[in-house]
């Protein structure tokens, strides 16, 4: 493995690893969050719809910086039928097709088609369609092509560890 390859995935999967295990406690937030709001609903008969909408911020954090976690823990789902049968310079091969096609193709492709949906939402800082909702729809919008460029970085390690499997 050249040493400036090594350095690049050392440094993504750094980032990836660091970012998975602060991204985690989301889970413990939200799960104390969803706690507070059915105290409140059927304790109290309070409703809130401001906590309630945190709920699906939170979630979609969870998975949009969680996601790249996953990838770097090879934790995604695959089919692996043909997969566990190959050699090694095989499988580098399929992981090389797979992170370009797949991975790099539809990361492009969902930042290029999101950018404009998420551009107009911060031309206007959009907020809930409801009075007491969060006036942050702008942020959970911009997790889209957060998430794709995320992955899509995740995605250059990913595909440097195949290459150095398939120069070997």
């Amino acid at each position: 493995m050249t040493d400036r390859s090594a350095a690049v995935i050392s440094a993504i999967d750094a980032f990836s690893e660091r970012m998975g295990r602060i991204i985690c406690w989301l889970a413990v937030i939200e799960v104390l969050v969803v706690v507070v709001i059915v105290l409140l609903r059927y304790l109290f008969s309070i409703g809130h719809i401001g906590l309630q909408e945190s709920v699906m911020y939170i979630n979609s954090a969870l998975f949009a910086f969680g996601a790249t976690y996953t990838l770097k823990a090879q934790g995604h789902v695959r089919v692996d039928f043909f997969y566990n049968r190959l050699a090694g310079k095989a499988r580098a091969l399929v992981d090389m097709i797979g992170a370009v096609l797949f991975l790099g193709v539809t990361g492009v492709f969902i930042i290029w088609s999101s950018w404009d949906y998420v551009a107009l939402s911060w031309s206007s800082l959009e907020g809930s369609a409801e009075s007491s909702g969060l006036p942050i729809v702008f942020l959970l919008k911009t997790l889209i092509p957060v998430l794709a460029g995320l992955l899509l970085l995740q995605g250059v390690a990913e595909f440097l560890r195949a290459l150095e499997k398939f120069r070997k």
